[in-house]
């Protein structure tokens, strides 16, 4: 099956090169720079730099290009997937979803939202514990793909499959995007407690909490509760909390030293999907009547209303409550 990856960021130039492993790939890209770089001398060094990639990755800024492919994954950011969409060939093509978000004004999940943009097309989702560039190398991970088609969820695994790139099937979407969206948020805040100096204690217990709180959402939202226990939510979310390779738990860090959040934004090439994701999945949750106090105390920090010392308080001073809610 001929692959088409729709995004050539660290992520899915990743992805290229893990499913050229076993087929014909064509990347899509928006920059002229990246396609050229990757054609002519098979790399990407505006975001893997140093990685050789497969040459037999075609690069391509016509998205027409990717008609004959057998399905696409898609990995651009979150809030421009509605806008990349609108431009890719109106086919049935099954869509692996590869980003990780919640899309801001609608609420829609990315399956959601692809879902109202190619009615019938087949959906799968792709997350879990990736860094790019580890991915990009050959080093091993295990990730979800989820699929409500079994058979599809099933090639698809096939296709992707490699001896350091494990995919393990699941049929619950949702709760794969959940995870993934929820633990952007949540490493955020785990970079904000080691900016701080607060400790390793109080960081593994807001991964503990955190996890409570994706739960509680997960379940609102009919995620399954073994779903989010596994690569596409626990898992993820323990890389990303404990790691500067994690873009969002480096913006968190900055944020807990006492810099801007307009600042650290503004200076990166790449996307913290925590970034945009937080304030709506803290409107979504108080929709919902979920309690979720840290992507709230996020919120507060990323919007300026509230500094670190404050969230910090105001989360310690919280009722002492039963853990298992």
């Amino acid at each position: 099956m001929k692959l088409g990856i729709v995004g050539g960021g660290a992520w899915g130039t990743a992805l290229a090169q893990v499913a050229a492993a076993g087929g014909p790939v064509t990347l899509w890209a928006r920059s002229a720079e990246v396609v050229d770089a990757i054609n002519g001398s098979h790399a990407n060094p505006a975001y893997l730099p140093d990685i050789p990639l497969s040459r037999t990755i075609r690069a391509t800024t016509d998205a027409a290009d990717l008609a004959d492919c057998g399905a696409l994954l898609l990995v651009t950011p979150a809030q421009h997937l509605r806008g990349v969409m609108a431009n890719l060939p109106v086919t049935s093509q099954p869509l692996i979803l590869c980003s990780k978000g919640i899309e801001a004004g609608t609420q829609l999940l990315m399956s959601e939202l692809a879902a109202e943009l190619r009615p019938g097309a087949p959906i799968a989702v792709l997350s879990g514990p990736t860094f790019a560039h580890e991915v990009a190398k050959g080093l091993p991970t295990a990730v979800t793909l989820a699929c409500a088609d079994e058979a599809l969820g099933r090639a698809l695994a096939m296709r992707l499959a490699r001896p350091g790139f494990r995919p393990y099937r699941s049929d619950d979407v949702l709760g794969a995007e959940i995870g993934g969206a929820v633990k952007n948020v949540l490493a955020i805040a785990c970079g904000v407690v080691a900016g701080r100096g607060l400790g390793q204690n109080a960081a593994a217990a807001l991964i503990a909490r955190g996890f409570a709180e994706m739960r509680r959402f997960g379940h609102a939202r009919g995620a399954r509760a073994e779903t989010l226990a596994g690569l596409s939510g626990l898992g993820d979310l323990v890389l990303t909390c404990s790691s500067t390779s994690s873009r969002n738990f480096s913006l968190g860090l900055g944020l807990g030293r006492g810099e801007s959040a307009e600042a650290l934004l503004s200076n990166r090439r790449t996307v913290a999907e925590g970034a945009a994701t937080a304030p709506v999945l803290a409107e979504a949750a108080r929709a919902a009547g979920v309690e979720m106090p840290i992507v709230e105390a996020v919120r507060e920090l990323l919007a300026g209303v509230a500094g670190v010392d404050a969230v910090v308080e105001r989360l310690l001073a919280r009722p002492i409550g039963d853990e298992a809610r």
